[in-house]
Protein backbone atom coordinates (compact mmCIF):
# COMPACT_ATOMS: atom_id res chain seq x y z
CA UNK A 1 0.00 0.00 0.00
CA UNK A 2 1.39 3.34 -1.01
CA UNK A 3 1.22 6.08 1.49
CA UNK A 4 3.63 9.26 -0.01
CA UNK A 5 3.39 11.46 -0.81
CA UNK A 6 1.19 12.78 1.93
CA UNK A 7 -0.86 16.16 1.99
CA UNK A 8 -2.39 17.60 5.35
CA UNK A 9 -5.37 19.55 5.94
CA UNK A 10 -5.70 22.18 8.94
CA UNK A 11 -8.70 24.38 10.08
CA UNK A 12 -7.23 26.71 12.56
CA UNK A 13 -10.87 27.10 14.03
CA UNK A 14 -11.75 23.60 15.15
CA UNK A 15 -11.54 22.70 18.58
CA UNK A 16 -8.08 20.70 18.55
CA UNK A 17 -6.34 22.96 16.02
CA UNK A 18 -3.29 24.86 17.49
CA UNK A 19 -0.10 26.31 15.84
CA UNK A 20 1.63 24.13 18.66
CA UNK A 21 -0.83 20.99 17.58
CA UNK A 22 0.13 21.02 14.07
CA UNK A 23 3.35 21.26 15.11
CA UNK A 24 3.63 18.56 16.66
CA UNK A 25 1.52 16.41 14.57
CA UNK A 26 3.71 17.26 11.23
CA UNK A 27 7.02 16.53 13.35
CA UNK A 28 5.38 13.16 14.14
CA UNK A 29 4.64 12.20 10.42
CA UNK A 30 7.99 13.68 9.43
CA UNK A 31 9.73 11.29 11.84
CA UNK A 32 7.74 8.65 10.64
CA UNK A 33 8.55 8.83 7.00
CA UNK A 34 5.42 11.05 5.65
CA UNK A 35 6.13 14.72 6.47
CA UNK A 36 3.44 16.71 4.54
CA UNK A 37 4.17 17.65 1.14
CA UNK A 38 1.84 20.16 1.04
CA UNK A 39 -0.19 21.87 3.62
CA UNK A 40 -3.91 22.88 3.58
CA UNK A 41 -5.19 25.50 5.66
CA UNK A 42 -8.74 25.95 5.84
CA UNK A 43 -10.49 28.26 5.21
CA UNK A 44 -8.22 30.22 3.76
CA UNK A 45 -6.92 27.31 1.30
CA UNK A 46 -9.75 25.29 -0.63
CA UNK A 47 -11.10 21.67 -0.25
CA UNK A 48 -8.68 19.56 -2.62
CA UNK A 49 -10.85 17.54 -5.26
CA UNK A 50 -10.26 14.13 -6.44
CA UNK A 51 -8.56 15.80 -9.89
CA UNK A 52 -6.60 17.84 -8.24
CA UNK A 53 -4.78 15.19 -5.75
CA UNK A 54 -4.91 12.82 -8.62
CA UNK A 55 -2.63 15.30 -10.60
CA UNK A 56 -0.46 15.93 -7.72
CA UNK A 57 0.12 11.99 -7.59
CA UNK A 58 -0.84 12.14 -3.53
CA UNK A 59 -1.23 9.11 -2.19
CA UNK A 60 -2.63 10.43 1.40
CA UNK A 61 -4.68 12.81 2.19
CA UNK A 62 -4.56 13.75 6.57
CA UNK A 63 -7.70 15.36 7.75
CA UNK A 64 -7.15 17.23 11.36
CA UNK A 65 -10.21 18.69 11.20
CA UNK A 66 -13.44 18.23 13.35
CA UNK A 67 -16.13 15.76 11.73
CA UNK A 68 -18.21 18.85 9.32
CA UNK A 69 -15.12 19.60 7.41
CA UNK A 70 -14.31 15.77 7.56
CA UNK A 71 -17.42 15.23 6.08
CA UNK A 72 -17.18 18.26 3.35
CA UNK A 73 -13.76 16.95 2.21
CA UNK A 74 -14.89 13.25 2.13
CA UNK A 75 -17.89 14.10 -0.33
CA UNK A 76 -15.13 15.38 -3.13
CA UNK A 77 -13.36 12.22 -2.97
CA UNK A 78 -15.48 9.45 -3.75
CA UNK A 79 -13.86 7.67 -6.42
CA UNK A 80 -10.30 8.50 -5.51
CA UNK A 81 -7.50 5.65 -5.17
CA UNK A 82 -5.85 7.19 -2.32
CA UNK A 83 -6.24 6.69 1.40
CA UNK A 84 -8.02 9.15 3.98
CA UNK A 85 -6.44 9.75 6.90
CA UNK A 86 -8.84 11.08 9.77
CA UNK A 87 -7.05 12.80 12.65
CA UNK A 88 -8.76 14.52 15.49
CA UNK A 89 -8.62 17.96 15.34
CA UNK A 90 -12.29 19.09 16.53
CA UNK A 91 -14.28 18.57 19.11
CA UNK A 92 -15.77 15.36 19.88
CA UNK A 93 -13.60 13.87 16.69
CA UNK A 94 -16.41 11.27 16.71
CA UNK A 95 -14.66 9.50 13.37
CA UNK A 96 -11.00 9.83 14.33
CA UNK A 97 -12.04 7.75 17.63
CA UNK A 98 -14.14 5.42 15.27
CA UNK A 99 -10.93 4.38 13.45
CA UNK A 100 -8.54 4.47 15.74
CA UNK A 101 -9.52 5.02 19.11
CA UNK A 102 -9.36 7.50 21.96
CA UNK A 103 -5.98 8.49 20.89
CA UNK A 104 -4.04 12.31 19.78
CA UNK A 105 -2.84 12.65 16.30
CA UNK A 106 0.69 12.00 17.14
CA UNK A 107 -0.33 9.10 17.86
CA UNK A 108 -2.13 7.92 14.77
CA UNK A 109 1.28 9.37 12.66
CA UNK A 110 3.52 7.34 14.36
CA UNK A 111 1.85 4.52 13.49
CA UNK A 112 1.52 5.04 10.34
CA UNK A 113 4.63 5.40 9.89
CA UNK A 114 5.02 2.12 11.99
CA UNK A 115 3.06 0.53 9.01
CA UNK A 116 0.22 -0.88 11.60
CA UNK A 117 -2.42 1.04 9.56
CA UNK A 118 -4.75 -0.64 7.05
CA UNK A 119 -7.08 0.71 4.34
CA UNK A 120 -10.93 -0.32 4.63
CA UNK A 121 -14.01 1.29 3.51
CA UNK A 122 -17.05 2.51 5.81
CA UNK A 123 -20.37 2.70 6.35
CA UNK A 124 -22.82 6.01 5.89
CA UNK A 125 -25.93 7.27 5.99
CA UNK A 126 -27.29 8.26 3.06
CA UNK A 127 -29.56 11.66 3.47
CA UNK A 128 -31.09 13.70 0.60
CA UNK A 129 -28.78 16.84 2.44
CA UNK A 130 -25.23 14.34 1.76
CA UNK A 131 -23.92 11.33 3.14
CA UNK A 132 -23.56 10.90 7.17
CA UNK A 133 -20.18 9.13 8.30
CA UNK A 134 -20.96 9.24 11.91
CA UNK A 135 -24.44 9.81 12.41
CA UNK A 136 -27.82 11.43 11.69
CA UNK A 137 -29.86 13.70 14.11
CA UNK A 138 -33.46 14.18 12.61
CA UNK A 139 -35.82 16.64 13.93
CA UNK A 140 -36.22 19.48 16.29
CA UNK A 141 -33.35 18.46 18.29
CA UNK A 142 -31.02 19.05 15.87
CA UNK A 143 -31.90 22.93 16.23
CA UNK A 144 -29.06 21.84 19.39
CA UNK A 145 -25.99 21.94 16.41
CA UNK A 146 -26.73 25.76 16.54
CA UNK A 147 -26.15 26.26 19.92
CA UNK A 148 -23.15 24.34 19.62
CA UNK A 149 -21.33 26.69 17.43
CA UNK A 150 -22.17 29.39 19.60
CA UNK A 151 -20.03 27.71 22.14
CA UNK A 152 -17.32 26.65 19.75
CA UNK A 153 -16.64 30.23 18.54
CA UNK A 154 -17.07 31.24 22.44
CA UNK A 155 -19.72 33.85 21.18
CA UNK A 156 -22.30 34.56 24.24
CA UNK A 157 -24.72 36.42 22.01
CA UNK A 158 -25.04 33.49 19.82
CA UNK A 159 -24.97 31.18 22.59
CA UNK A 160 -27.85 32.81 24.47
CA UNK A 161 -29.96 33.13 21.10
CA UNK A 162 -29.57 29.54 19.69
CA UNK A 163 -30.39 28.33 23.23
CA UNK A 164 -33.60 29.66 23.25
CA UNK A 165 -34.52 29.11 20.02
CA UNK A 166 -33.15 25.03 20.27
CA UNK A 167 -35.46 24.68 23.96
CA UNK A 168 -38.16 26.74 21.71
CA UNK A 169 -37.88 24.07 18.97
CA UNK A 170 -37.28 20.71 20.86
CA UNK A 171 -40.23 21.53 22.91
CA UNK A 172 -42.56 22.49 20.21
CA UNK A 173 -41.64 21.98 16.95
CA UNK A 174 -42.89 19.22 15.21
CA UNK A 175 -42.12 15.41 16.32
CA UNK A 176 -40.26 12.71 14.27
CA UNK A 177 -42.50 9.52 12.99
CA UNK A 178 -40.12 6.08 11.67
CA UNK A 179 -43.09 5.33 9.20
CA UNK A 180 -41.29 3.02 6.94
CA UNK A 181 -40.18 0.46 8.68
CA UNK A 182 -42.61 1.52 11.63
CA UNK A 183 -40.32 1.56 14.58
CA UNK A 184 -41.17 3.41 18.16
CA UNK A 185 -43.95 5.37 19.54
CA UNK A 186 -46.40 6.30 16.61
CA UNK A 187 -46.41 9.72 17.74
CA UNK A 188 -42.65 10.25 17.23
CA UNK A 189 -39.76 11.46 18.84
CA UNK A 190 -37.92 14.90 19.18
CA UNK A 191 -35.21 13.88 17.43
CA UNK A 192 -34.36 10.28 15.99
CA UNK A 193 -30.59 9.77 15.60
CA UNK A 194 -29.28 7.19 12.94
CA UNK A 195 -25.74 5.60 12.68
CA UNK A 196 -24.09 2.76 9.73
CA UNK A 197 -21.81 1.66 12.13
CA UNK A 198 -22.57 -1.79 13.02
CA UNK A 199 -23.51 -1.92 8.35
CA UNK A 200 -26.85 -1.47 9.07
CA UNK A 201 -28.74 1.31 10.24
CA UNK A 202 -29.19 1.82 14.01
CA UNK A 203 -31.93 4.19 15.39
CA UNK A 204 -32.63 6.08 18.66
CA UNK A 205 -35.61 8.23 20.07
CA UNK A 206 -35.07 10.99 21.99
CA UNK A 207 -37.90 13.11 23.60
CA UNK A 208 -38.53 15.60 26.07
CA UNK A 209 -41.08 15.24 28.10
CA UNK A 210 -40.56 18.19 30.55
CA UNK A 211 -37.75 20.89 31.55
CA UNK A 212 -35.62 18.04 32.56
CA UNK A 213 -35.48 15.88 29.57
CA UNK A 214 -34.34 19.08 27.59
CA UNK A 215 -31.45 20.42 30.06
CA UNK A 216 -30.10 17.00 29.89
CA UNK A 217 -30.03 17.45 26.74
CA UNK A 218 -28.82 20.20 26.70
CA UNK A 219 -25.99 19.26 29.10
CA UNK A 220 -25.37 16.48 26.95
CA UNK A 221 -24.74 18.72 23.81
CA UNK A 222 -22.67 21.84 25.21
CA UNK A 223 -20.67 19.87 28.34
CA UNK A 224 -20.39 16.54 27.13
CA UNK A 225 -20.58 17.35 23.76
CA UNK A 226 -22.21 14.41 22.77
CA UNK A 227 -25.72 14.19 22.02
CA UNK A 228 -26.20 10.44 22.23
CA UNK A 229 -25.63 10.76 25.39
CA UNK A 230 -28.85 12.57 26.70
CA UNK A 231 -31.73 10.12 27.91
CA UNK A 232 -33.23 8.10 24.82
CA UNK A 233 -34.97 5.05 23.69
CA UNK A 234 -33.04 2.23 21.46
CA UNK A 235 -35.57 1.96 18.36
CA UNK A 236 -33.89 -1.24 16.01
CA UNK A 237 -32.01 -1.27 13.09
CA UNK A 238 -32.93 -1.31 9.64
CA UNK A 239 -31.22 -1.25 5.59
CA UNK A 240 -33.60 1.99 4.91
CA UNK A 241 -36.30 3.67 7.00
CA UNK A 242 -38.34 7.07 6.01
CA UNK A 243 -39.20 9.26 8.66
CA UNK A 244 -42.15 11.69 8.62
CA UNK A 245 -43.23 14.90 10.16
CA UNK A 246 -45.58 17.72 9.72
CA UNK A 247 -43.06 20.23 9.36
CA UNK A 248 -40.21 20.12 7.23
CA UNK A 249 -37.43 17.98 9.10
CA UNK A 250 -34.44 19.92 10.55
CA UNK A 251 -31.31 17.78 10.13
CA UNK A 252 -27.87 17.76 11.99
CA UNK A 253 -25.52 15.15 9.82
CA UNK A 254 -21.53 15.09 11.29
CA UNK A 255 -22.68 17.73 13.81
CA UNK A 256 -23.61 20.83 10.57
CA UNK A 257 -27.24 21.59 10.41
CA UNK A 258 -28.91 20.91 7.09
CA UNK A 259 -32.71 21.35 6.26
CA UNK A 260 -34.58 18.32 5.33
CA UNK A 261 -38.44 17.69 3.82
CA UNK A 262 -41.45 16.56 5.13
CA UNK A 263 -40.50 12.81 4.53
CA UNK A 264 -36.45 11.66 4.63
CA UNK A 265 -35.84 8.63 3.70
CA UNK A 266 -32.39 7.27 5.37
CA UNK A 267 -30.04 4.54 3.89
CA UNK A 268 -27.21 2.44 4.43
CA UNK A 269 -24.76 2.66 1.94
CA UNK A 270 -21.11 1.65 1.22
CA UNK A 271 -18.79 4.67 0.47
CA UNK A 272 -16.70 4.83 -2.32
CA UNK A 273 -13.64 6.36 -0.45
CA UNK A 274 -10.61 4.43 1.31
CA UNK A 275 -9.83 5.23 4.89
CA UNK A 276 -6.63 4.45 6.87
CA UNK A 277 -7.48 2.33 10.40
CA UNK A 278 -6.18 1.40 13.04
CA UNK A 279 -5.95 -2.65 13.31
CA UNK A 280 -6.97 -2.41 16.99
CA UNK A 281 -9.77 0.01 16.75
CA UNK A 282 -11.39 -1.52 14.11
CA UNK A 283 -10.71 -5.80 14.72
Amino acid sequence: MTTIPLWLIVNPASGSNSEAAVAALTAALAEGGHAPSRVLRIPADDLPTRATLEAANVATLAIFTGDGTVNAQVARLHGWSGQVLILPGGTQNLLAKSLHGDVDAPTIAARLGRGELHAMRRHAVETSAGHALVEVLAGPGATWADVREGVRDMDLSSIASALGEAVRSTAGGAAVRVEEPTLGKPEGYRAVRIDADDGTLTLDGYDAQDWADLAAHGVSMLVKRDFRQGPHEELGQAEAVTCASDEPIALMIDGERRDGAQRETFRCVTLPVEFLASAAATS
